[in-house]
């Protein structure tokens, strides 16, 4: 689905020690996405990733985390590398932005308690299921 990109004010950065061979990882607001999800209105905090070249990172919860996949939630990642199969895709000349919840995953964190990954925001929990993306594993 495609829907804009509400730009928001920065603000403080987000600043996440992984723990791993990824170091420090900053990210600062990049804006809001809203759009309709079975059947509901929904509102999504994305945030662009300081380093990296760039890229906009949105880590979410829905129905299915802690149940169908990690309780932590998942995250969809776009970077200018194109890394991670362009969940999120910005529109070239376009304030819109495409997000595929089919390439939804679980963080590091859910296959080893030795990083430490950022939890989806609570304005980024999803009352619906979003029955798409990686599963649990077992």
């Amino acid at each position: 689905m495609s829907t804009p990109l509400d730009p928001a004010d920065a603000g403080d950065p987000l600043v996440i020690d992984t723990g791993g061979d990824d170091g420090i990882i900053t990210y600062r607001r990049a804006g809001w996405l809203r759009f309709r999800l079975g059947g509901q209105d929904c509102r999504l905090t994305v945030f662009g990733l300081v380093g990296y070249g760039g890229g906009l990172f949105l880590p979410f919860r829905d129905a299915t985390s802690a149940k169908e996949t990690y309780g932590g939630g998942r995250y969809l990642f776009d970077t200018v590398k194109n890394t991670d199969g362009l969940a999120l895709e910005l529109t070239a000349g376009s304030p819109d932005v495409t997000i595929d919840f089919n390439f939804a995953y679980n963080p590091s964190c859910a296959y080893d308690a030795r990083w430490a990954c950022p939890l989806a925001p609570r304005e980024n929990w999803l009352p619906i299921p979003v029955p798409a993306g990686e599963k649990v594993f077992s």
